[in-house]
């Protein structure tokens, strides 16, 4: 038998906006301890040297950790024109330079073809696995790989500050699977000039803004304590993109079961995938079929 986890049988979500330095993994664990949680995630790595936005799932919530993943995600970020570097960002070595600089209207000319259904390579040095071993590690062992490229969803990429002229802003807002590391990188290479990412802030994931993040600071302060516990927001914050419908008394024991359960619904089609509510608490994810829920995941709260 295994061993039983310590903790807190708690669910929900905390909002962190995460510092500089540590990994979106580190983050969850000091969370863990401070709400004195079983269980919890993230839903969408920051690398270390990114800021903001990181959403921390507890227990149940957990469970919809998918939806965040999947939702849009906005990013401030500031690029260095003028030079790549191997990791793509400021921590890498520079492996070419360049004295072009694009003037403002040739930067905001060569932004519209990241925009929209895009193909993207990501970073050598990236968590992408290669015959089972993330590439970073190959890449830290000098291994030059060809990264296949990925689908991602661009909604918008504007260009709002030049600093000066070896620096631009940009905000972006897109779907799961993105890197900036390689926009910045495709940017410099479509400029003829090099890029590479100095700084990134995500400002808010889904449902989840910055503005509303604890920095760890002040987790630390308040950990295992009530005033921490008051920030915990619901789990069904996580489902905030699918439509909800009612389950009544009965259908709610069946969805809890792992069975399809009578629900009520509104503007609801046929195979929609929605959460069914019981007295204000969410009860399932399923898709919606003929007046049931057929469940997918289920919720033990």
């Amino acid at each position: 038998m295994g061993r039983a986890r310590k903790g807190r049988d708690i669910s929900g979500w905390l909002v962190i906006d995460k510092p500089a330095g540590p990994t979106s993994t580190a983050v969850v664990n000091k969370v863990r301890w401070a709400m004195n949680a079983k269980k919890a995630g993230h839903a969408g790595t920051l690398d270390p040297d990114a800021t903001g936005v990181l959403a921390i799932a507890l227990g149940e919530a957990t469970k919809t950790v998918p939806y965040i993943t999947d939702a849009l995600k906005a990013y401030e970020f500031t690029v260095r024109l003028g030079a790549s570097t191997n990791t793509d960002d400021a921590e890498g070595e520079i492996i070419a330079t360049s004295d072009l600089r694009p003037d403002d209207a040739a930067i905001k000319d060569a932004l519209a073809a990241f925009i929209g259904d895009i193909e993207q390579v990501p970073p050598q040095f990236s968590a992408v696995k290669i015959d089972g071993e993330r590439a970073y590690k190959r890449a830290r062992d000098g291994e030059e790989m060809e990264l296949a490229a990925r689908p991602l969803f661009v909604e918008s990429l504007l260009l709002t500050d030049r600093p000066d002229a070896d620096h631009v802003t940009l905000e972006m807002v897109c779907g799961k699977g993105g890197y900036v590391r390689s926009i910045a990188r495709d940017l410099g290479a479509a400029l003829g000039c090099h890029a590479h990412v100095r700084e990134l802030r995500r400002t808010w994931s889904g449902p989840f803004d910055v503005e509303d993040g604890l920095t760890l600071a002040q987790v630390e302060e308040m950990a295992r304590t009530p005033e921490l516990d008051a920030y915990l927001l619901p789990l069904e914050t996580g489902l905030a993109d699918l439509p909800q419908v009612s389950a009544t008394a009965e259908g709610a024991v069946r969805l809890k079961n792992g069975n399809p359960g009578m629900v009520i619904a509104s503007g609801v089609e046929y195979g929609d995938e929605c959460w069914a509510s019981f007295e204000g608490r969410a009860v399932a994810v399923g898709r919606f079929k003929a007046g049931e829920l057929h469940p997918s995941r289920v919720f033990n709260t």
